[in-house]
């Protein structure tokens, strides 16, 4: 095998070229595998993480290069490594490289889940691997192993088995109740992963996918309805935890945590949950032994017994999360420059940290690109559809929220107008109670046809009158008065339509309803909870 041949100056290109020698290097040496290229999960967040630890490998004395395919990353800029390979992240071609410059460590941390699938193998092939163990990094992700690994911790989870084969996914289906959640292991941004609400989905989906297979077998739990998640940013030394960070979803558990909305920090976690989850966190991080950034994600019950069964684990990442950059710069901490002088080996402290104890509130919401994508349905899930994101701070969770919601692009009229409600049966419960501060702000109502019959039989009152609320026929109907001619007429500038469905295939009223709402600019909002 021919060694790569580099470009003059810090850019390379491993070509199969005559070997050549550049010398042994003046410092220790360290590479740096990137976040490849941009597509929906890996974006910049993961790049932020990359350009980090290249810098603070520098500041500390230290040679870094770095192993990266997109130009349109900060880490493949010229001047930020002492030398740069634009090529992919494959097994082969990291080897090859790795080969040649025989460098004292490799970083597979801190660009995402790509570089991270790469960290067995390249163990196996005798690279050296900085920071939690490549054995730990399996544990970790592998579904049925960590599974196995909380059991053993007794740390709660989601009732789950692994199966190979169909029939044995469905008895076990049945036997949990429906819905269900698959999940495959090694995959980014919930790729593959379903919340299946009956048998004949069950078997549609598995049929239908490669997720059923003999080396990493398809794991399915059950599916919480109405929990609330919770996220938990780490980083570790040698089993330790030295910095983190704790925040909530403002969306119930089940929308993928690069979509869903973030308060840091958590405004809704009372203090026994608070500790359970330090616990929690501190027992993972001495079972992975972890050595560098981590990321474990909850889901908390209320009305549960006691908070040893309030809190579940739904995964935990041993590799810097897309929320890092968020909370490190909400807290002024840098967490990759701590996680990076951890797999440097020197002696990092733990930093003392205070989660209630903040005079802001920071909130991290997610902008998508429905418009762009066509017959795409707007609405929020278990598999990550943004393209972007927003922070914003304010004084309290309102405020925060709903900067961070303009800054995304939610055009909010500045004049009352029609607020149009088409909900499911969990969701009209929750928007009746807000109907009098709607009424009170000069909205006018609109509802499709369940909708108003509900809020009809509940009877809210505004200054001891009905609320009125006018019909409005659904977007499939051949009747008048019709949503879509309400939305495109600018009768209705402001939309609250949540699906009835969880498959974005189907091709529904509301689906419907919400793609005229987001081609004629109106205010669309697909969550109660928002």
């Amino acid at each position: 095998m021919r060694g790569p041949s580099p470009f003059r100056g810090p850019l390379a290109a491993s070509e199969f070229a005559p070997p050549i020698s550049l010398g042994p290097p003046e410092k220790p040496s360290f590479i740096v595998l990137g976040s490849g290229c941009y597509r929906i999960g890996a974006s910049v967040e993961f790049d932020w993480s990359c350009v980090s630890c290249i810098r603070t490998l520098r500041e500390t004395g230290h040679r870094a290069m770095v192993i990266n395919c997109n130009p349109e990353t900060v880490s493949t800029d010229y001047d930020e490594s002492d030398r740069l390979y634009f090529e992919e992240l494959s097994l082969e071609t990291v080897l090859e490289i790795c080969h040649f410059e025989k460098p004292t460590g490799t970083i597979v941390s801190v660009g995402g889940q790509t570089p991270n699938n790469l960290a067995v193998p390249l163990d196996k092939a005798g690279i050296r691997i900085l920071g939690t163990p490549p054995s730990m990094i399996d544990r970790a992700e592998d579904r049925a192993k960590f599974s196995a690994m909380c059991d053993e911790l007794e740390i709660d989870q989601p009732e789950w088995s692994e199966f190979t084969k169909m029939e044995e996914a469905q008895s076990f289906a049945e036997a949990v109740g429906y819905p269900v959640l698959v999940r495959p292991s090694y995959v980014l941004s919930g790729a593959a992963m379903r919340v299946l609400d009956d048998e004949a989905q069950l078997h549609s989906f598995l049929a239908t996918s490669a997720v059923v297979d003999q080396e990493f077998p398809v794991v399915i739990s059950k599916y919480i309805v109405g929990a609330r998640e919770i996220e938990f940013d780490g980083v570790g030394n040698k089993g330790t935890i030295v910095n983190y960070a704790i925040s909530e979803h403002i969306e119930d558990a089940g929308t993928h945590s690069g979509d869903a909305s973030l308060l840091l920090p958590a405004q809704r976690l009372p203090l026994e949950l608070h500790r359970r989850v330090m616990q929690i966190s501190t027992q993972m991080c001495k079972a992975l032994q972890i050595s560098g950034p981590f990321n474990i994600q909850f889901m908390s019950l209320d009305g549960a017994s006691s908070s040893m069964r309030s809190v579940k684990v739904i995964e935990c990442n041993v590799r810097a999360s897309r929320t890092v950059p968020f909370v490190s710069k909400t807290l002024n901490v840098n967490f990759i420059e701590l996680a990076t002088r951890v797999m440097l080996g020197q002696d990092v402290k733990p930093v003392p940290v205070n989660m209630f104890n903040f005079d802001f509130i920071a909130c991290k919401v997610a902008m998508f690109s429905f418009l762009r994508l066509s017959n795409s349905d707007p609405h929020l899930g278990v598999e990550m559809q943004s393209t972007g994101e927003v922070a914003c701070f304010g004084q309290d969770s309102h405020e925060a929220f709903l900067k961070a919601m303009i800054c995304a692009g939610l055009k909010l009229p500045k004049e009352p107008c029609g607020v149009l409600l088409s909900l499911g049966s969990k969701e009209k419960k929750l928007i009746v109670d807000h109907l009098p501060m709607l009424v009170e702000m000069g909205y006018t109502l609109y509802a499709t046809s369940g909708t108003k019959a509900f809020i009809e039989e509940q009877k809210p009152m505004f200054n001891g009158k009905a609320i009125a609320v006018t019909l409005l026929n659904t977007a499939v109907s051949e009747k008048t008065p019709n949503v879509s001619d309400a939305v495109l007429d600018k009768l209705v500038k402001v939309v609250v339509c949540t699906p009835s469905h969880r498959d974005s295939a189907a091709s529904t009223a509301g689906y419907v309803l919400r793609r005229k709402a987001l081609e004629a600019g109106s205010a669309l909002i697909v969550d109660i909870r928002q």
